[in-house]
């Protein structure tokens, strides 16, 4: 296995591990999806936003647009009743979203060739660093997302373990391998 294919694999991972983290969330109603915690971004609500504001930028920043922002990055931009919501009105707005951003995550994994993993993409920061351009190679991005995803993911699961979910989204990735493989599964006496 080459490091693009790797990376691909990775994220295959991600994007399987965040729809188990939507589907555990998508049972959970407004106050519980809003409820306030310690960890994380603060509530899951704000968490998934989060997670997907993140995967949003980067890929666009991949693709060339180091100035990409999510609705609601920027105060003032939304009217008071969407604000701290990612820009979402509701959570199927977001699955939604998230699903074609997946699609889109997909092609461009695809259709990337190894080479271009050196290459420096530039990025306008909106959090640490605010307004600096930052040049970062590409693989270090690619793995970042996925890392990015794993840790707020996991703080996410937390949260959803509070709210009462159960069973609890499997976010390994040997589980995914194991789903994939089932046809080489065998009893062991």
């Amino acid at each position: 296995m080459n490091a693009l294919d790797l990376l691909r694999r990775l994220h295959q991972h991600r994007i399987h591990a965040n729809r188990q983290l939507r589907a555990a969330a998508g049972t959970l109603n407004e106050d519980q999806l809003r409820q306030s915690f310690m960890i994380g971004q603060g509530s899951i609500w704000k968490s998934l936003t989060h997670m997907y504001a993140a995967e949003f930028v980067w890929l666009e920043a991949c693709q060339g647009n180091e100035r990409a922002i999510t609705p609601g990055d920027l105060p003032g931009e939304l009217p008071g009743s969407q604000r701290g919501t990612g820009g979402f009105a509701a959570f199927a707005d977001l699955d939604t979203a998230w699903t074609q951003l997946d699609e889109r995550w997909t092609t461009y994994l695809t259709d990337l060739a190894e080479a271009a993993l050196g290459e420096l993409v530039y990025r306008v920061s909106t959090s640490s660093g605010l307004g600096k351009r930052w040049g970062t190679p590409r693989s270090d991005i690619l793995l970042h997302v996925c890392t990015h995803a794993h840790y707020t993911g996991a703080q996410t699961v937390n949260m959803i373990r509070t709210s009462g979910v159960s069973p609890l989204p499997d976010l390994m990735l040997i589980s995914l391998s194991r789903a994939e493989n089932r046809a080489h599964m065998s009893d062991v006496d």
